[in-house]
């Protein structure tokens, strides 16, 4: 089965995960996919396959007689979807030969233009995936997971010598929660690697520091008609709190490394307001002084108002997996090695935000991030090639295959 077959399937499983829930996993209706893939993963003949009360799937190939004493490489990929965008009843459209051109969504009429998206022309003639408008497609991240199990499928088939496969398949990531019960010990891989990227050929082993921030602003609430020299609106404080930050400093002003401060919720009323922000950097120290910066800025408010008129509450998510990294660039060269040998040239692409992989190599599991194929995630124009799942299939094998020798 080529991997995009697998993948049409998966991406009909209503998998989304929530930002709000207190659950583990947040919703229990990636439980549907995580017992389809603990299925799928025993007829593959895969060992030890589990599904824990979390939602993680785990299991693993053993190690091919001659073999047992190479690495143990694990194989990671996560099953929800983004809350960004709609991720239920997905209905998938394929185009096969596909022309190049513009793609019109039939259930909106809505256009994927390429004078938006120029990099669609370079996939002229291949099979372009894409959902039909009213909702994301899914490719991040089950294209990862359809193209693990495509090349646990040819590993067996073909009888590929190889050393201890493990396959990991986690909920919860678009919410920066995918790797918080993964089992490291359990799983068993010396090294890993996310297979929860971009385009194919794209390696990564960058990624930002991250902060949650939340600013608390309280004001005095008093009848408006009395309010003279008594009341203190906490949205307009909020409003010049959040002009203290720099404006050239945003998601939508920077690029690559480059850092930034991201308002992603305000709430309010007179009485009491919040702002909640993530923080990002790719420098660690650039990323301490980001914070020092935020609290420079709550201090500054309560010179000018009173102490307890904004409190800051901050947060770290995860850092630069890089330095984790560093100590076993055998990953990174042996990853680089496998893309050439599937025709490709490997590219090198620091990530704008985090992966499981990041959070795992901190807790033992070094862990880079290798392409899907897919583009645009997160929104209804979202798409993939069934060409390119093949090429990571090739890559993910090749790997091993590297690992095995």
């Amino acid at each position: 089965m080529r991997a995009y077959e697998r993948f049409l399937k998966y991406v009909r499983v209503y998998t989304t995960s929530s930002e709000t829930s207190e659950t583990h996993p947040t919703t229990a209706r990636q439980f549907d996919l995580a017992r389809q893939l603990e299925a799928e993963m025993r007829e593959l003949g895969l060992e030890g396959v589990r599904v824990d009360r979390h939602g993680y799937v785990y299991g693993f190939l053993p190690a091919t007689p001659g073999c047992e004493a190479k690495p143990a490489i694990g194989l990671i990929a996560h099953m929800d979807t983004s809350p960004d965008a709609p991720g239920e009843n997905v209905n998938p459209q394929i185009y096969k030969n596909y022309d190049g051109g513009d793609v019109v969504f039939p259930a909106t009429g809505e256009v994927m233009a390429v004078a938006s998206f120029p990099e669609l022309a370079n996939w002229k003639g291949q099979t372009l995936i894409t959902a039909d408008g009213t909702t994301l497609l899914g490719a991040d991240d089950k294209a990862g997971v359809a193209e693990i199990l495509t090349a646990v499928e040819r590993i067996v088939a073909e009888g590929r010598p190889h050393g201890r496969v493990c396959v990991g398949f986690t909920p919860d990531e678009e919410v920066g929660q995918g790797a918080d019960l993964f089992d490291v010990e359990g799983f068993g891989a010396d090294y890993a690697y996310t297979v929860d990227g971009g385009d194919v050929g794209e390696l990564e082993y960058q990624n930002f520091n991250a902060a949650a921030a939340v600013f608390t602003v309280h004001g005095f609430s008093v009848h408006p008609g009395s309010a003279k020299g008594l009341m203190k609106n906490a949205q307009v404080m909020a409003m010049e709190l959040h002009a203290l930050l720099p404006e050239n400093e945003t998601p939508a002003t920077t690029e690559g490394t480059e850092g930034f401060y991201h308002l992603t919720s305000m709430t309010g009323q007179v009485a009491q307001a919040k702002l909640g922000y993530i923080v990002r950097d790719h420098d660690k120290q650039k990323f301490e002084a980001r914070k020092h910066f935020l609290q420079e800025v709550a201090d500054r408010m309560n010179r000018k108002y009173g102490p307890g008129t904004v409190e800051l509450e901050l947060r770290d998510s995860y850092y630069n997996m890089e330095e984790q990294i560093k100590p076993h660039f055998h990953l990174i060269e042996n990853a680089q090695k496998a893309i050439q040998a599937a025709g490709l040239t490997p590219r090198i692409v620091p990530i704008r935000g985090g992966t499981d992989g990041a959070r795992l190599s901190y807790m033992g599991l070094p862990c880079p991030n290798l392409g899907t194929g897919g583009f645009n995630f997160h929104g209804p124009c979202e798409y993939i090639t069934a060409e390119k799942m093949d090429q990571s299939v090739e890559i993910v094998l090749n790997i091993l295959d590297i690992y095995a020798q």
